[in-house]
This record gives C-alpha cells, structure tokens and sequence, in this order.
C-alpha cells in the first residue's frame, strides 16, 4: 500500500467479527480524521486490523470494511462491492424475471456499512446511514452508473441519522416517480412523496404468497401505506379489499396504485384503533386481515412501549378475523427480535379469546441479506397465521 492513510488505534483487544466497533474501544487520535475517513485500523497489541470509515462523533466509532491489508478502500474497492451486490440479485436471485424494483445494497449485509441503495425501474433511491458512505458518495455514483447506465438519482438521508452521524445533506430534488412492476402488478415509487425511499420492496415476496390465498375473499388492509397488499389482493381475485391508513398523503398513492391495475380497493383515512373497535361493534368479519404498522420506535428505551402497543392493536386486528380466516401481522421494528415478537401476538391471542396457527414466518425478501454476525441487518419480522375459531 502506498496511499497513506489516518491510523485509529483500538484501547482493548477486539477479535469480532462484528462491522461495528464502539466509541469507548477507540483511541481518539491526535489529530481527528473528519466524520467518515477511510483509516487503518490498529489494535492495542499493534497489529494491523483493518479499514473502515471513522467517526468521532458517533457511538459507532469505525464501520469496517476489508481486513485484507493488499486491498485498497478506493474508488474500484467501491465499484467490486457494488457490482457483486448487483450480481447477487441479478444473476443469482433472478429479480430481474420478477421485477424491475429491488434492493441493490443492504448496507452490511452487501459489506458497505451504512448504504441503502433501492432500484424502482431507472431511478436508484440512495439512503446513507453513515457518515462514511456519505462522504463517499461519489465513488458510490460512479459505481452505480457503471451497473445501471442511464439511471436517475434520488439521494437522501434521515434527520436522526445526520444528527447522530453528524454530517448535513438536505437531499437531492425532487425527481418524478416511476412506475415499476413486480409479479405483474404496477406500483408508483415515488422518493419525493410520502414514503421515504417511495415502495417497500422488501414485502415483495410476502405480498405474492399472500395474495395466492385471497381468491373470492374478503380482505382488510390495515395500515395500508400505499396499497402494496390490499392492490395484490384484489388483481388476484378477492371479492372486497378495504385499505385503511391515517396519512392522507399516502392513501391518495394508494388509490393511484389500485387505477394503475384497473382494481376497486376502498382506501380509508382513519386511526385503526377506533375503526377497528367500530367494526367489531358492528360485527363486521372479515376472510382475510392484513396488519403492518410502521417502525415504532429507533430507541432500545422504548421496546417495551413498542411491544405493547404491538399488543394492543393485535389483539384488536384478530377480533375481526372470522374463524378459520387469515391474519398476516408484520414488525419492521429492527430492534424487536423474531422471539418478542411471536411472543406478543401469542399474548394478543389469548387477550383476542382466538386461537392462532401459524403457518409461515418469513421476513424481507432475499435481495435484503443479512450476515449471520450483523443480526442488525435483519429487521422484518412477518408471520402468517389463521384463526381457528
């Protein structure tokens, strides 16, 4: 190596496998490389570790990225990484049969810790988690054109990551949506809308399998965002499909999504708790009851709070389903475990006086991986079941 890079040393010894080492590990240099440098990495006993992206204002003081000393974090380090994430989804997974949106990057999981990248037809949505995939955007530009020329951009990064990360980006412009197909059904992605990164690809897979089961049903899309589920249920054949979601914003998406595929789906703007309670007064049943709230909460403080209001508006989802009807509950709440959240609709079930079988526990689609060592990666949580009585 002849670049010469900034050295970080560790102040305790670190033999994990772990992307992430903490702030109180870290010898705050000297002279402090700016949030996300490329550094070497030494540990206590001197020994060269690795590279990874520095931030001394974060809790996560260094992401790492390669622990092969003859590699370069460079421009082409970015464009290998990114290609073969590429590759992984195109030449393996196949998407490209299936769709024409899906996750080119999953941060960690494609090892560019603190990138998101999505791809709806030619416009690649970039979210940064990181101060280091921030600062190297550029390279992160160039490598993207490479695997997909032509494509437009949409960049941003959320409040609470900037703060946290500290660095400032204020976003890219607006740009138009486009429209994507997945399993042959139309949706509108757009970044600059209601949603963050415009669709939620990472249900693709759970949208399919679940709409295979609503032929001639009755279904209630709760929470219903832009109308992923309720749209897939009624092109494939259910009798009725209501969507309910407070943000008006999003419901007005939703109802573009349902024209675009020529399917009748009543959007409502309402609370579930109070619609939900309504429609058990009325006695209102229904085959199928779709549940997939947004993240609860970013705070390990508050995954008890977040786990009972799970509770609470499971329970009341179940009280609509008729006996031996489905009920698909989902948690994209990376800070609740699998474990918890089985946990809180078995509670919700016995609240609910039902009796729940489970029939699949599935999570994001395979274009979302996660290493086994980085279980941070790993965020949905989707659990399908029926109600026997």
């Amino acid at each position: 190596m002849t670049t010469e890079l900034p050295t970080v040393r560790l102040k305790n010894a670190w033999k994990s496998t772990h992307p992430w080492i903490f702030q109180r590990l870290v010898d705050k240099p000297a002279q402090r490389p700016k949030p996300g440098s490329i550094v070497e990495v030494i540990g206590v006993d001197g020994v060269w570790i690795g590279r990874g992206f520095y931030n001394g204002h974060s809790r996560i003081a260094l992401r790492m990225l390669e622990n092969d000393p003859d590699v370069a974090v460079d421009a082409d380090w970015f464009a290998r990484k990114i290609a073969a994430a590429v590759s992984l989804r195109r030449d393996v997974l196949k998407l490209d049969q299936i769709s024409d949106a899906w996750r080119v990057v999953h941060s960690e999981g494609d090892g560019i810790s603190g990138l998101v990248v999505d791809r709806y037809g030619d416009l690649l949505v970039v979210e940064y988690f990181s101060a280091g995939a921030f600062r190297h955007r550029e390279w992160i530009y160039d490598a993207l054109r490479a695997q997909f020329p032509g494509c437009r951009f949409y960049a941003f990064a959320d409040e609470h990551v900037q703060k946290q990360e500290s660095f400032d980006f204020r976003g890219t412009e607006a740009v138009p949506p486009a429209i994507i197909t997945e399993y042959g059904i139309k949706f509108r992605a757009d970044p600059a809308g209601a949603h963050k990164t415009g669709f939620f690809a990472d249900q693709r897979e759970n949208r399919e399998w679940l709409s295979q089961q609503v032929a001639g049903k009755r279904v209630l899309d709760l929470c219903c965002n832009t109308g992923g589920f309720g749209v897939y249920a009624k092109v494939r054949g259910a009798e009725e499909v209501i969507g309910v979601d407070i943000d008006a914003d999003v419901i007005n998406i939703a109802k573009g999504n349902a024209k675009l595929n020529g399917a009748h789906v009543k959007f409502v703007q309402a609370d579930i708790f109070p619609y939900l309670r309504d429609m058990g007064n009325a006695g209102e049943r229904f085959d199928v009851v779709i549940l997939d709230p947004a993240k609860m909460t970013r705070d390990r403080e508050q995954v008890i709070p977040a786990l009972k209001k799970y509770l609470d508006m499971n329970k009341l989802a179940l009280s609509v389903v008729k006996p031996g009807g489905l009920f698909a509950t989902f948690s994209c709440t990376g800070l609740v475990s699998e474990d918890q959240f089985l946990d809180m609709l078995r509670r919700a079930a016995f609240y609910a006086g039902r009796t729940v079988q489970v029939l699949r526990v599935s999570g994001a689609g395979a274009d979302h991986p996660w290493l086994a060592q980085v279980p941070e990666s790993r965020y949905l949580k989707a659990v399908f079941c029926r109600v026997l009585d």
